[in-house]
C-alpha cells in the first residue's frame, strides 16, 4: 500500500470513491444531498486537481485507488472577532467499502499530518455530518477533537 499525491490518471478511480461518499450522504441527509453522481460532480475532480491550493491524496493498492482525501489550504483574514486563520482542511475523505479496517485510513491521516507539518500548518481541520457515526469514531480515534458544532432545528 502506497499513500501518495494523486496523478491525473487516478482521477476516474477517485470518482468511484466520491460516488460512494455521495451515496452515504444522500442516505443520511436526503433533504440536503442530491442522489446520483452527475457529470458536474464527476468533472469537478479535475477542477480540484488543477487548483494549486488543493491536493488529492490517494491510497494506491497495486495500481488500484482504494482511498482518497482532498486537502484544501484555507486562509481566513483577520476580522474584529478572529485572528487570521491559515490551516489545512480535509474537504473529502474516503476508503473503499471493501478495504476498510485495514489501516488505510490511519495511514492516510498520518501522511496528511506529516504533509501539514512539512508545509508549516499549525492545524488540520475537517467537518463531517453527524449521521456518519462510523466516521466520527474513526476521526476521534485518529486524534481529531470537536471544537465547533453546527446544529439545526426543524420548525
Amino acid at each position: 500500500m502506497e499513500i501518495r499525491f494523486a496523478r491525473e490518471e487516478d482521477l476516474d478511480q477517485v470518482n468511484v470513491l466520491r460516488k460512494q461518499v455521495n451515496d452515504v450522504h444522500v442516505e443520511g441527509k436526503p433533504e440536503v444531498f442530491k442522489p446520483g453522481f452527475c457529470d458536474e460532480l464527476r468533472d469537478y475532480i479535475h477542477v480540484i486537481f488543477a487548483d494549486l491550493r488543493q491536493k488529492i491524496v490517494v491510497a494506491d493498492d497495486g495500481g488500484a485507488v482504494c482511498g482518497f482525501a482532498v486537502l484544501n489550504h484555507i486562509t481566513r483574514p483577520e476580522n474584529p472577532f478572529m485572528y487570521v486563520r491559515d490551516f489545512l482542511d480535509i474537504d473529502e475523505f474516503a476508503v473503499d467499502e471493501g478495504h476498510r479496517r485495514q489501516g488505510i485510513a490511519t495511514a492516510m491521516i498520518r501522511f496528511i499530518r506529516d504533509y501539514a507539518r512539512e508545509q508549516g500548518f499549525s492545524r488540520v481541520e475537517l467537518n463531517m455530518w453527524e449521521f456518519n457515526q462510523g466516521a466520527l469514531a474513526f476521526y476521534e480515534a485518529a486524534g481529531f477533537t470537536t471544537y465547533r458544532r453546527y446544529m439545526e432545528m426543524k420548525p
